[in-house]
């Protein structure tokens, strides 16, 4: 095993201090591989040095501007800072130098989102649900997107089968709620929003839901 598969594994394991020694020691042992740099930028990431991470990514850049994975990584930081355009170019240049995995797809697809570009934002959501059908996040977020643009049955399809992934997630129990009372069906909507108050008692926007349904009998 290579100093960045075992970096990897540590990561895995969620031991950092490890990890970051490895891909210390493959970036020592191979200087010019842009790879070392992105693994030990996603290690403090992890740990929260978002700064410095930026530096080991830039570093990848400047070895191979082609290094797909380290303009996603970037486009990460960015995001969790709000800076939505910055990030949605770094996804889309991800994109560009060949990385079409469905994480980049998620997250450019994310960002449109935040930048009330739902229209743009579907189809890549959409590929996202495609490329990785388990991924239960992609399926509600990609639900949620449909629902913005009106398209509550598709919406209620992705949300149906986040739920089946995840039978924890509340928050697409309560859009199926708001579906089905936008559908105008107040029984199914009761339903939901009680399994969304089920698992989350303190859901206040499924509370507030089911009162107004109530109130409307």
């Amino acid at each position: 095993m290579d100093k960045n598969q075992l970096g990897v594994k540590y990561m895995q394991e969620g031991n950092w201090e490890e990890a970051a020694k490895a891909f210390n020691e493959a970036i020592e042992e191979n200087p010019t591989d842009p790879v070392a740099y992105i693994n030990f930028g996603n290690v403090l990431s992890a740990v929260g040095d978002d700064e410095k991470a930026l530096k080991f990514y830039q570093k990848a850049i400047e070895i191979d501007e082609n290094t797909a994975a380290a303009y996603y990584s970037i486009g990460n930081i960015l995001f969790t800072k709000d800076l939505f355009n910055e990030a949605k170019n770094m996804f889309e240049t991800a994109m560009k130098k060949g990385l079409q995995s469905s994480d980049n797809y998620f997250m450019l697809g994310l960002t449109l989102v935040q930048l009330q570009q739902g229209r743009f934002a579907l189809p890549y959501l959409q590929r996202s649900v495609e490329l990785n059908e388990h991924d239960a996040e992609a399926r509600f977020q990609y639900g949620l997107c449909l629902a913005q643009l009106e398209m509550i049955d598709d919406a209620i399809t992705q949300f149906e089968k986040c739920i089946e992934l995840d039978p924890s997630h509340s928050d697409a129990f309560y859009n199926l709620g708001v579906s089905y009372a936008f559908k105008e069906n107040p029984v199914l909507a009761l339903e939901m929003l009680n399994k969304a108050l089920d698992i989350q008692p303190d859901h206040l926007l499924a509370g507030h839901a089911k009162k107004l349904i109530e109130n409307n009998r």
